[in-house]
């Protein structure tokens, strides 16, 4: 009998991956067990993807099982025997499953060690401080197996299609989890909408290079690299959180960002993303959604770093996000870079050193645009947020302020920007790029213009209320109305104390 191959939707991948965390749930930590299943997520594509393209091969070849073995060798990933999923699945009611697990991913490393190498070393199939103890983990473990030979997750080029669909599954399950997870989350996802914001007023094209010194999980730059429509992109990103490193190299292979060089390290203490020549590489765009005035940075080294990154000002010890913004600035490339970051209101106003910092940026003329957005849109933080634009290819003196403050959805948990609020910034945001907006207001209580005198009048201080007026006049009172409305309240109030006396006295009682 033929087998049916019926196409899943990307609905049925999300819901039966979803349903594969009941198995962690309420015994092992999301921030822990995302893990398990994002690995397990990627081993099951691997190990589909390489029991079609085998099959395709033997349909053409037949049993010359050198010609096949040949041919699969040229693949985009070796997977040797052992580490196929449909191997696992056979062994999975043998006492040692963890650790058969374990040895299964270490072979998938070291059969592509130039694009999987250390993906899976923080990753534990057989932990017992993380799933139980040996029978319970064996149970988890089999459970797991069973949830992912679900009919639904049958990840075949053949059943699925050449559609994103598993790089859809992986960043839906990943934006899950960084609900989930709370302050957390905010460590490793920027929220979709955000990062398609950002992609789109940076608008990536054809040939750039683009970069994230806070990679997180990737979801940011590569929404950013899929703007420019095209496989001619180049995406490089550093990352100081090993585990969530391995989940952005999975994320860049499921993307098929396979040449994606993402290092693993602290970027404002190693950067890693260096030349030939040991110097900073330059990108066209850099993007990035760092952790939120980071402490203990590293300010004790930056006076002496090789890269002359803080030449403008060091950044307070206890504020790291001008050290992120002046990494940032500097890997841009000169004469054309352009840089999308999102921070803090504070780093907008705050005095001291980010004072003089700030000051420096503006008298360069390398910030372009700031766009105030809506509170609780991140994960982890209730607190509103901003974006800034600086292009090294300004045309302009001017710098652009939104306030796009008040236009979202409202959510239980969290807001959400929509498409329609997104279109609206970056239509300022590109009539401003083609020199359509003179100095001033751009757009009443939204968009304002501001020139080099307007920003020193203000002794640079970015705060967007100072240039974007929101004020909303109080209507008038009509007085006389008001005390109408009065007097006809008293009128009822003494007819309604008229009629209950009447009752009190009835019942003996008035």
């Amino acid at each position: 009998m033929k087998e049916q191959k019926t196409k899943p939707s990307q609905k049925d991948i999300n819901s039966a991956l979803w349903a594969a965390c009941d198995t962690f749930r309420g015994v092992v930590d999301p921030a822990e067990y995302k893990n398990y299943i994002l690995v397990f997520l990627f081993l099951k594509y691997l190990s589909d993807a390489w029991k079609d393209h085998y099959e395709t091969f033997r349909k053409k070849y037949g049993d010359n099982e050198q010609l096949i073995e040949r041919k699969m060798a040229r693949e985009r990933f070796i997977l040797p025997p052992h580490s196929r999923f449909d191997y696992i699945a056979s062994k999975k009611n043998e006492p040692n499953i963890g650790e058969i697990i374990n040895k299964a991913l270490e072979a998938v490393e070291e059969a592509n060690r130039l694009k999987l190498e250390g993906v899976f070393r923080n990753i534990d199939f057989n932990s017992e401080s993380n799933l139980g103890q040996t029978k319970d983990r064996n149970r988890r473990l089999k459970n797991l197996i069973d949830d992912f030979s679900n009919p639904k997750l049958d990840f075949r080029p053949s059943v699925i299609g050449t559609e994103d669909i598993i790089g859809n599954a992986y960043m839906y399950l990943i934006e899950r989890f960084a609900g989930d997870a709370g302050k957390k989350g905010g460590e490793f996802y920027t929220p979709k909408e955000v990062s398609t914001l950002l992609a789109k007023l940076l608008a990536a094209k054809p040939g750039q290079r683009i970069c994230d010194p806070a990679i997180g999980s990737g979801s940011l730059v590569i929404t950013v690299a899929e703007e420019a429509k095209s496989r001619d992109i180049a995406v490089y990103g550093q990352e100081s959180n090993g585990s969530t490193w391995a989940l952005c190299k999975m994320n860049m292979f499921l993307h098929n960002l396979d040449g994606a060089r993402i290092e693993w390290g602290d970027t404002l203490n190693n950067p890693r993303l260096l030349d030939e020549n040991g110097h900073l590489m330059k990108f066209d765009i850099v993007v990035a959604n760092p952790p939120f005035s980071l402490d203990k940075w590293g300010q004790e080294n930056a006076k002496e770093d090789p890269h002359n990154r803080f030449h403008r000002g060091i950044p307070p010890k206890s504020k790291g996000d001008y050290a992120f913004i002046s990494h940032m600035v500097e890997t841009a490339m000169p004469g054309s870079g352009k840089v999308g970051v999102i921070v803090p209101h504070g780093v907008l106003f705050r005095g001291a050193a980010e004072g003089k910092i700030r000051q420096r940026f503006l008298e360069e003329n390398l910030l372009e645009a700031v766009v105030g957005l809506p509170e609780k849109l991140f994960y982890g933080t209730g607190i509103p947020a901003a974006i800034l634009v600086f292009n090294k290819g300004k045309k302009t003196k001017n710098v652009l302020f939104i306030d796009a403050s008040r236009e979202f959805e409202q959510g239980t948990r969290q807001n959400r920007l929509r498409p329609q609020d997104i279109d609206h910034i970056v239509k300022i945001y590109r009539a401003f790029r083609k020199g359509e907006l003179g100095a001033g207001v751009a757009e009443e209580k939204y968009a304002f213009v501001a020139t080099p005198e307007d920003i020193k009048e203000n002794e640079y201080n970015l705060n967007i209320p100072r240039y974007v007026d929101t004020f909303e006049e109080e209507p008038e009172i009509d007085i006389h109305a008001v005390q109408q409305e009065i007097d006809q309240l008293e009128k009822q109030l003494a007819v309604v104390q008229e009629e209950m006396a009447g009752y009190l006295k009835e019942l003996g009682m008035g």
